[in-house]
């Protein structure tokens, strides 16, 4: 399934719904409601559902049956398919060329840090900053993993049971506080610097997580281009790792890191401007652009 949250042209109301095609999405709420299946109308909350993704199965039966709770993807306003997550975990320096195109030492566990849940923001939004607060704004390609039971102390075998799905991510970064601060939580943070979608892809769609290309264009130019089969910490470790020092929720984000080739680092840099379009695309979960604006 993929999994997004939309609202219509003539209402602010947002709901959580499924792409069947390009052109076809299921509102799940109204669906299941004429089905006589309760079902929410935010993601968060659908995930943490008692026996949800049976509900949801039932509910696009009746959709795909009788039509109702069907809606032309080109009438809808999409959104982040994540919003309010209890919390945002990013993996730093997970792949290994990365690492070392800034010259840190090859980590021999996870490095966490995090982002607030503020910096949530959707497919073709703006990400936008105070370029009195910051002069250096960067990109970065992430795959992201989200969490759809509660995982607490959970062994890496049993790690994937407790994965809802994935999506892309795109882990902006303001550098000058990032390191200037001496930590990154700030530079990490600012409002809208967690876009996120296009939608929720479950893992029966993905083939395999740890090797999808992964890539990052910004104005058409492409800037990153590598795979997540060279993540130094993969899916299974991460949420293990992560579970082993704080309980994740359903709705929970860990971005898993990204790849070479960001902003910082290039000769010359290549920064994020005010009117720049930046895409991230991962193979099987689509793309993910978003315009970039001074606020």
């Amino acid at each position: 399934m993929r999994i997004g949250q939309y609202s219509t042209a003539d209402s602010d109301d947002r709901w959580v719904g499924v792409r069947l095609d390009d052109s076809t999405v299921v509102n799940l709420a109204e669906a299941g409601s004429a089905a006589g299946i309760s079902l929410p109308t935010a993601s968060t909350d659908l995930l943490a559902s008692w026996e949800w993704e049976q509900k949801v199965g039932l509910a696009l039966e009746y959709a795909t049956e009788t039509g109702t709770g069907v809606y032309d993807a080109a009438d809808l306003d999409r959104h982040a398919p994540i919003t309010g997550p209890e919390k945002i975990v990013c993996v730093g320096l997970n792949y290994r060329d990365h690492a070392e195109e800034g010259d840190n030492p090859i980590p021999e566990t996870p490095v966490l840090f995090s982002k607030f849940p503020t910096t949530i923001t959707g497919p073709d939004s703006t990400i936008s900053w105070d370029p009195e607060l910051t002069q250096k704004v960067d990109y970065e390609a992430e795959f992201v993993i989200v969490i759809g039971r509660e995982a607490r102390r959970v062994s890496e075998d049993d790690a994937l049971d407790h994965v809802a799905g994935y999506l892309v991510g795109n882990d902006v970064s303001a550098r000058d506080l990032q390191h200037g601060d001496g930590q990154w939580v700030r530079g990490k943070s600012l409002d809208s610097f967690a876009p996120i979608g296009p939608e929720i892809v479950t893992p029966d769609e993905v083939s395999d997580p740890h090797n999808l290309s992964i890539w990052t264009e910004v104005n058409g130019t492409r800037l990153q281009d590598s795979s997540t089969s060279n993540l130094i910490f993969g899916v299974s470790e991460l949420v293990s790792f992560c579970s082993q020092a704080f309980t994740l929720k359903p709705g929970d984000l860990i971005f898993t890191g990204t790849p070479p080739g960001v902003g910082v680092y290039r000769e010359p840099p290549v920064l994020l401007e005010d009117g720049d379009e930046v895409t991230v695309g991962i193979d099987e979960l689509g793309e993910l652009s978003n315009s970039c604006a001074f606020d």
